[in-house]
């Protein structure tokens, strides 16, 4: 008997060890990266400043200048310009590295560069006054910048370093759609070309036509409007998408399990000049900022509850206060502004450090961690691929 219980003790003990050990490694957080569309203006100062700002201090901090955003985050968002941003951050070199295409500063100087070009204003004649944007001419320049020039590949969804979401909006289906890397690792009906799914979420409806597209099997259709309509700030829904993907992400049990970065770009109308027409309605752009602001401040205010009790663990950066007369803000600006955080159940809360110090901070937490792994074991709890449902969706 006594034997007997001793054995009993040794298995208990080697369970308890086992599950003390799973529980360490769990206890490392999932970090999150998010990034805001820009809006009716489709600026990407804000949230520009604040990544070579996070990519610079991460260099800084470990000591290696060739560390990237991407080595520190487990998943990144973006949605409209955000999500330009998004995907040349951690589009895939083709060195068999993992290491990405574009740098923080070659990504946003490559769209400052070329934003006149990504939102090319169209010729209407004399008596069409109304602004029109060429998608042809977006579609030209992201699919230049997301062609690989190590062997000439166009980069698809799963071309990527790291797991990523970009929604848009599906006028076939009159509901979001969102590009997800894990569904298309695993299946080729949601795999799509990266400058595709750029001209899909950065389709303002209010300038440019809606967009349609086919999955690289040519089997799932979707007819695309900006997303930031319904996911202007795609903090909630890359959340969301952390929580319930137990194949990519098998320890996170919560929001306690998350560290998460979201990216604000600004005021939607910060650069619509005209809010009213003549006739007194208010002008379609100034609408369709309305809309994404609202969606912005709406998940912010979501987030900030969903980690009251870990304030910590959720870092809002936003350009708040610097518009002057349709002018945004400079890169130096948004950093030295100081920091706004939503407050549990309502209201907003001004903070002493400027939003240049809390990226700083954000940082430290991040380089403690280590670098993020690229591949996570898979789960049981996930079938090894998704079934084809109705009309390909």
């Amino acid at each position: 008997m006594d034997q007997f219980s001793n054995l009993t003790l040794e298995i208990f003990t080697k369970l308890e060890h086992q599950w003390l050990s799973n529980h360490t490694i769990s206890s490392k957080k999932t970090r999150v990266l998010s990034i805001d569309g820009g809006g009716g203006g489709g600026g990407i100062v804000p949230a520009g400043a604040a990544l070579m700002h996070l990519e610079h201090h991460i260099q800084l901090k470990t000591g290696n200048p060739d560390a990237r955003i991407i080595d520190y985050f487990d998943i990144i968002a973006g949605t409209g310009t955000g999500a330009l941003l998004a995907v040349m951050l951690n589009a895939d070199d083709g060195t068999g590295n993992g290491r990405p295409l574009f740098t923080a500063k070659q990504a946003v100087s490559f769209l400052e560069e070329n934003l006149t070009k990504i939102y090319k204003v169209k010729k209407n004649g004399f008596f069409r006054r109304k602004t029109r944007v060429s998608g042809e001419s977006m579609e030209n320049v992201m699919k230049k910048a997301l062609t690989r020039g190590v062997d000439g590949k166009v980069l698809t969804l799963s071309d990527t370093c790291k797991p990523m979401i970009v929604p848009c909006y599906d006028l076939n289906t009159h509901a979001p759609f969102v590009f997800s890397r894990a569904d298309a690792v695993e299946n080729a009906s949601f795999e799509f070309e990266l400058w595709k799914i750029c001209r899909a979420t950065a389709s303002d409806p209010s300038v440019l036509k809606p967009f349609e597209m086919t999955s690289v099997d040519g089997k799932t259709l979707c007819n695309a409007i900006d997303g930031g309509l319904v996911m202007n700030n795609p903090t909630a829904a890359v959340v969301t998408h952390v929580l319930h993907n137990k194949r990519d992400f098998p320890l996170v049990n919560g929001v306690e399990d998350l560290l998460v970065l979201s990216l604000g770009n600004g005021n939607g109308n910060g650069l619509v000049r005209k809010v009213v027409d003549k006739n007194g309605y208010c002008d379609s752009r100034f609408v369709f900022g309305v809309v994404c602001d609202g969606v912005s401040e709406t998940v912010d205010q979501m987030m900030g509850n969903a980690f009251c009790w870990n304030h910590m663990d959720y870092v809002r950066i936003q350009a708040n206060s610097c518009l002057k007369g349709g002018v945004g803000p400079t890169m130096e600006e948004v950093l030295t502004e100081r920091g706004v955080e939503s407050l549990p159940f309502g209201g907003k809360r001004l903070l002493t450090e400027t939003n240049g110090q809390r990226i700083e901070n954000f940082v430290q937490r991040l380089v403690a961690s280590g670098t993020s792994t690229t591949s996570l074991p898979p789960s049981p709890c996930k079938p090894p691929a998704v079934s084809q449902l109705v009309n390909g969706r």
